[in-house]
């Protein structure tokens, strides 16, 4: 009797193979995913007092199990940021607030998606603010909320934490978010400082106002 393994594998081979993605199966190609970007409605960051950097695309190489055997999957990401500044002449400018979108794709490989972004809780993801803004440290979970992204209830929660600022350390606060929409995860951060505790509700705004597929 055939057992479910073999079924499994038979059927992971014909999608491949479907796919035309033979050079994968036999480990002498990678197999390729790309997100599309995602960006805030630029009315709405213009109207919160947010410009943006522009839209990062950065890979990620991971190999995966498959069928019993390891392959090669890239993963092409996305990630929008904008910045709140104001200038205060001859000390320069200093930021009063820092907000990104990622999108990164679920990477479905035989109907399953791949991408450990997935599973991550929102106290995972503020990670990845450390990672872009190095420094972060003594992160603390503040408050949690329900606020509407791309269609879907997205869980928000705010942290507070020390990030590095020009060199110096400000008490700030962290926003963080996830949903998932079409073949992609989104995630939205923003963190300002802890004075400009009003931040929130722009911020708040920018998350409601996330477009997926953007123009960037």
């Amino acid at each position: 009797m055939t057992s479910r393994r073999t079924v499994a594998t038979l059927a992971l081979a014909a999608l491949i193979v479907m796919s035309g993605c033979i050079g994968f199966l036999t480990g002498e190609e990678s197999l390729t995913f790309e997100s599309e970007p995602a960006a805030t409605d630029s009315t709405v960051a213009s109207n919160t007092g947010y410009s943006t950097n522009g839209t990062q695309t950065f890979q990620v190489n991971r190999t995966l199990s498959v069928a019993g055997a390891e392959r090669q999957v890239a993963a092409s990401n996305h990630m929008t940021t904008y910045e709140k500044s104001i200038d205060l002449g001859f000390f320069g400018e200093a930021k009063l607030g820092m907000f990104s979108v990622i999108s990164t794709p679920a990477v479905e490989v035989a109907g399953k998606a791949r991408n450990p972004i997935g599973d991550y809780s929102n106290d995972q993801l503020v990670g990845l603010v450390d990672s872009q803004y190095q420094g972060l440290k003594d992160v603390e979970q503040v408050s949690s909320r329900d606020v509407q992204m791309l269609g879907e209830q997205a869980n928000v929660t705010k942290y507070s934490a020390t990030a590095k600022f020009g060199g110096q350390d400000v008490d700030v606060y962290v926003h963080v978010t996830k949903v998932r929409h079409n073949e992609d995860f989104i995630v939205a951060i923003g963190m300002y400082p802890q004075q400009l505790d009003g931040e929130e509700k722009n911020i708040l705004e920018l998350i409601r106002a996330v477009e997926h597929p953007s123009e960037a």
